[in-house]
């Protein structure tokens, strides 16, 4: 698809500016204040630069005011949010643990195969251009409703779901890298407008720090990896804007994945890097290709660069200057090489059979030339460029109260026949198993997964020199919650991200967020992303945390409109104790379930009544914070004592999702029987969403130790059962006894997510 764009100015005849304007993803405002930063009538081909480099995925121009509110210092941040590619923390003896979460939205929704891919493919190089080697992904994504009885799109939802899973398996286990979690969510404000977040997290030595800045008057810039073509045009602009159906042309802005380039790009650029001095700086070609990482790292130097746009490689003919600039062709890399030090970068790339081609160099003046057939087409400051862009507050408005207020406990019926019951929540699409996913995946490639997929957090080993480290890693999020409250909901989801690596006894080290909402001009909208953003700050300095980075993605919307605010947390930590990790399964017979934290009360907010009575409200679970604490303390304390043998939070879906997850997913097959309070309601028991709780399981000569350390912490620690040899759930309430057996339980939850994606015809018509 060509751009249709030259060197002329901007037309006025026929009253058609705007739409014109419009085409370059500018405003009448945003080309006044061009015209005026320039001193001049500014031609098309700048328009086209200057359109995607200024839209909402490249500068954030709607996003950074609040961004600034989170807080991004602590003691071990060696690379701050937005200073480079990804942030980086110390984690001492010499090495740093880079991470960051991005999103891959509006491709996946038009080509999800490649959208997918593509995404992981992004993060993949953000990781490695810091200089780390990667060591795992993680995914968050969410569909809409995949139950035909629900909508009439479950058939498309379903092939998106199919394609996006292949496209995250095709590129991660290509590279070689594995996939060890992450989440999974349905609702139908994302039908149409799936989100496909992706974590990636890499080690590096410090002193092996790669930074993105073009410095050294003379040095050559060159340009490593694949060819460039016209695939991924403009793929930044799209995705700062609304899906409108399956437009063709929307196809042309995906870009295509080649993993095993990735691959061998990587492996070029870290043997590059064990060489001092060698590489000056480096910058992924990703979002807005070649003009994004020319003007990023000139501008981070305070230096410019002449380049030489017919001596990059394409892959067809005829290509416009602003084409080869704008293309998001995968698998590229700019890099600035120390003058004397080409040879040998030039032998590395060789070896390893990656395209290595000079295109320019770095000069003193803050500009970038580009040259293009012979004479110069574009001069552009790359100050005007990357910080010149405008920066909007826009109107927030904060809803009126509705009266979908929770109704009276004592109104909400209790399900008949809660076996028949249990079972069906447990094949919910939100609540089953997540195995058909990772059974995809090449989890084990490398050795670092310690467990398969499916824990609360993912457990690594990762060798740092003659050191072998634990760190964990999770991702979090509740759209639902959020769209009750954005502000608490946000709260909740870094609680719950802390609270997931304290499962495993991890401390964390820092937090990256992905930031998904629909349109920012919207007022509601952007009072939800303002409240969302001061509920992670508040959150992140109450557990002294920072935030390392992150992505915000607008412009999500579904046919019936705007998707619920969906923030994403992805959270590292490192595990410091030598005893061993709690499981998720229960282990052995006879021993004792504790519930860390108590019963929980209430009902409002979790899912049990949106699924069962379609009630939403406008309350959330129970929450606090100095309670997550307090929890999270006590939980490190017991397993760096080496007290647990198993350990699973509670969180959506309330006590029976975890009880069932605790039996289903054990390897051994056992079961547990627990034994309710019959003075409450046993649904509320059962399926109460409240915060700062976990089952553990403890073996009997334990079991004192335990119970002292919660009562001496201030934790309230209920004993509700003990581990079975049979593989069965028993609850037990008063008279009633409910059975569920663990090949039920498989049928339902193991093996609900398969159930009902063969229901589902393949097909990607809307």
């Amino acid at each position: 698809m060509e751009m249709k764009t030259s060197n002329e100015g901007l037309s006025t005849e026929n009253g058609e500016v705007l739409e014109e304007l419009k085409s370059f993803g500018l405003s009448f405002d945003e080309y006044q204040r061009l015209v005026q930063l320039l001193g001049r009538v500014p031609t098309r081909a700048e328009m086209a630069l200057i359109g995607v480099m200024w839209s909402e995925h490249c500068c954030y121009k709607s996003s950074k005011r609040e961004l600034k509110k989170l807080p991004t210092t602590g003691k071990r941040v060696l690379v701050k949010a937005g200073e480079e590619n990804a942030g980086v923390v110390d984690l001492g003896n010499g090495w740093a643990v880079v991470f960051k979460i991005e999103s891959h939205n509006h491709p996946s929704a038009v080509e999800p195969f490649q959208g997918a891919a593509t995404g992981v493919g992004g993060i993949f190089r953000d990781i490695f251009t810091m200089g780390a080697r990667p060591v795992c992904f993680m995914n968050s994504l969410r569909f809409g409703e995949i139950r035909a009885e629900k909508t009439t799109q479950a058939s498309h939802n379903a092939f998106l779901l199919r394609n996006v899973v292949a496209g995250i398996a095709h590129y991660g286990n290509c590279v070689g890298v594995p996939t060890v979690g992450g989440e999974l969510a349905f609702d139908s404000s994302y039908e149409g407008n799936p989100l496909v977040n992706v974590f990636c997290l890499g080690v590096v030595r410090v002193d092996r720090i790669q930074r993105g800045k073009a410095e050294g008057i003379g040095n050559p810039v060159f340009i490593a990896g694949s060819k460039t073509g016209r695939d991924g045009l403009k793929g930044a602009a799209f995705a700062s804007r609304k899906l409108e159906g399956h437009k063709t042309e929307d196809r042309y802005s995906v870009q295509i994945a080649d993993p095993f380039m990735g691959r061998i790009l990587m492996s070029a650029c870290l043997e590059l890097f064990q060489e001092a001095g060698v590489v000056v700086g480096i910058q992924d070609m990703g979002a807005a290709g070649l003009i994004c990482s020319t003007s990023e790292t000139a501008s981070r130097a305070k230096r410019g660069m002449e380049i030489n746009l017919d001596n990059v490689p394409v892959r067809e003919a005829d290509m416009l200057a602003e084409e080869i600039l704008l293309s998001e062709s995968q698998e590229r890399m700019l890099l600035i090489i120390h003058k004397d030090k080409v040879d040998r970068a030039k032998a590395i790339f060789a070896k390893w059979d990656v395209p290595f081609t000079q295109i320019g160099q770095v000069i003193e003046e803050e500009k970038l030339c580009f040259y293009h057939r012979g004479k110069k087409a574009i001069e552009l400051s790359p100050d005007l460029i990357v910080h010149q862009a405008p920066v909007y507050e826009l109107p927030a408005t904060e809803p009126l109260l509705t009266n979908s207020s929770f109704p009276p406990l004592e109104k909400i019926p209790q399900p008949i026949d809660y076996k028949a019951f249990l079972l069906a929540f447990a094949a919910l699409p939100q609540n089953s198993s997540r195995e058909w996913i990772y059974r995809q995946f090449d989890y084990l490639v490398g050795l670092h997964a310690i467990e398969e997929p499916g824990a609360d957090a993912a457990v690594l080993r990762v060798f740092l020199g003659n050191e072998q480290v634990r760190l964990a890693a999770t991702l979090d999020g509740n759209g639902r919650y959020c769209g009750i409250d954005p502000y608490n909901g946000a709260k909740i989801a870094v609680a719950e991200a802390i609270r997931n690596l304290s499962v495993v006894g991890a401390l964390p080290l820092g937090i990256t967020d992905n930031l998904n909402f629909a349109d920012p001009k919207n007022s509601l909208v952007y009072w939800q992303f303002k409240e969302t953003i001061r509920g992670i700050a508040e959150a992140c300095r109450f557990f002294d945390i920072p935030v390392t980075g992150g992505n915000v993605s607008f412009y999500n919307y579904s046919k019936d409109g705007a998707i619920l605010p969906t923030p994403v947390i992805g959270a590292v930590g490192l595990i410091e104790t030598d005893k061993p990790i709690p499981k998720l399964s229960f282990q052995h017979p006879g021993e004792t379930i504790v519930l860390l934290g108590g019963w929980g009360e209430g009902l409002q907010g979790s899912l049990y009544l949106q699924e069962r009575l379609g009630i939403t409200g406008n309350q959330l679970p129970w929450f606090h914070l100095e309670a997550e604490k307090k929890h999270n303390e006590v939980l490190r304390l017991l397993i760096s004592e080496g007290l647990l043998s198993t350990a699973h939070d509670l969180s959506e879906g309330g006590l029976a999702l975890a009880l069932i997850e605790s039996v289903g997913s054990g390897r051994k097959k056992l079961g547990c029987s627990i034994v309710f309070p019959t003075n409450r309601r046993l649904d509320e028991l059962l399926f109460n969403e409240a915060g700062a709780r976990t089952i553990v399981s403890v073996p009997k000569n334990k079991l004192s130790a335990v119970l002292w350390n919660c009562q001496h912490k201030g934790l309230e620690a209920v004993v509700i059962g003990e581990v079975l040899e049979d593989y069965v759930l028993r609850l037990h309430y008063g008279e009633e006894s409910i059975e569920l057996k663990g090949t039920e339980i498989e049928k339902s939850w193991k093996n609900g997510l398969d159930a009902l994606l063969s229901t589902t015809e393949d097909y990607g018509g809307a």
